[in-house]
């Protein structure tokens, strides 16, 4: 087994990062890892838009769509470089990595002419309206409805800790149309339709990166609803495999991993027992790397992968939480204003656990569909 980069990948890696160097301010780290702001946002978009010029966006798209056809290693070197930059592409990473790929798959010719070429851009944000009050990753027990009248729906519920909902265009939204699991469609909304509402949640994380969503009497055409009435589980499996692994949140955290025990060296404190902790928080970081790396290869070879990855979301938690704890034990005066980038990952890490599907919504998963474990009656 062959673990190198061939030629082609290794030349692609250094010119995403000499666009890096290029392109992000000298006070980059500051802005980065500091609280979520509109200047973070703003920056993104102008980031992105050079991206774009640049064939750095959206390598891995078809040509048909600006791309150039490049394999999923290429996508996953960039995410790599990306996250381990401090992600300056913001909000936008999740138009490359599963928005805009769903829409090729499952979207209608309008849908695709309409919201396909702006992504590949760089030019617009999207928010994603999966989560609600007592209904977080369950998303079979979701309530916000969508009830058909004529050649329109009508929306009404909630939305909570949606990302990037005050700055986003549209929502890639879940509403239920009947009952039961598979009543639930998707939705692709403009936020500025009549009737949405749309409030910052504070967090130690900063202003304006999560929110609520309130849609009250929201009217969208048919022509909004992104494949048939109640294939919104097809189609969500789909694109959360794609987002799960496509977030290399492993990179960042090994970065500030060696950035702790750098502070450690310095200051005389890397003892033999704190080496063998730090060891430990490497190796997971590792194993979530490799893990992500098997699931990427299966996609070159056209396997489908989507218990393998919850698997790889849930090695990517383990690792980030590791990191987090010998922070906490061994450099905690970083967390109180000694170490801007160290405090910034450790708020951030806090969500690692939840974002993108609760670990344990995944170990479920893992149990149930990837160790196929007999499901426990109600």
């Amino acid at each position: 087994m062959d673990f190198a980069w061939n030629s082609e990948q290794e030349n692609f890696r250094s010119t995403v990062r000499a666009f890096l160097k290029a392109n992000l301010p000298a006070d980059w780290e500051t802005l980065a890892h500091g609280p979520a702001s509109k200047e973070q946002t703003s920056f993104a978009r102008k980031f992105c838009g050079a991206l774009a010029q640049e064939g750095l966006l959206i390598p891995h798209w078809p040509e048909r769509w600006g791309g150039r056809d490049a394999d999923p290693w290429i996508a996953f070197i960039l995410a790599e470089e990306m996250w381990m930059a401090g992600e300056p592409r913001g909000g936008q990473y999740m138009n490359v990595n599963w928005i805009g790929p769903t829409l090729m798959r499952f979207g209608s010719e309008e849908q695709q002419q309409r919201y396909i070429p702006p992504m590949a851009r760089g030019e617009t944000i999207w928010c994603q309206g999966f989560s609600e009050p007592e209904s977080g990753s369950d998303l079979a027990s979701l309530r916000t409805r969508a009830e058909r009248d004529g050649d329109f729906y009508k929306i009404n519920g909630q939305k909570i800790w949606t990302s990037y909902a005050g700055d986003a265009e549209t929502c890639f939204l879940l509403a239920r149309t009947s009952p039961g699991k598979g009543g639930i469609s998707i939705f692709l909304v403009p936020m500025d339709t009549p009737g949405i509402t749309v409030r910052d949640i504070p967090s130690i994380i900063g202003e304006g990166d999560i929110h609520e969503v309130f849609f009250d009497d929201v009217k969208v055409p048919v022509s909004a609803r992104l494949g048939e009435e109640g294939q919104a589980w097809e189609i969500v499996r789909i694109s959360i495999s794609l987002e799960r692994v496509g977030i290399p949140r492993f990179s960042l955290a090994s970065r500030m991993l060696h950035r702790a025990v750098a502070l450690l060296k310095k200051a005389g404190r890397f003892t033999p027992g704190v080496a063998e902790q730090a060891a430990k928080a490497h190796a997971a970081c590792e194993v979530s790397c490799l893990y992500s790396y098997s699931i990427i290869d299966q996609r070159v070879h056209g396997q489908a992968t989507s218990p393998e990855a919850s698997a790889g979301r849930f090695s990517t938690v383990i690792c980030e939480r590791l990191v987090a704890e010998f922070v906490v034990e061994h450099v905690p005066e970083s967390l109180a204003g000694g170490d801007p980038l160290l405090l910034a990952h450790h708020q951030r890490g806090i969500v690692a656990g939840i974002a993108s599907g609760a670990a344990e919504i995944q170990l479920n998963l893992i149990a149930t569909e990837l160790l196929q474990l007999p499901r426990e009656p109600r």
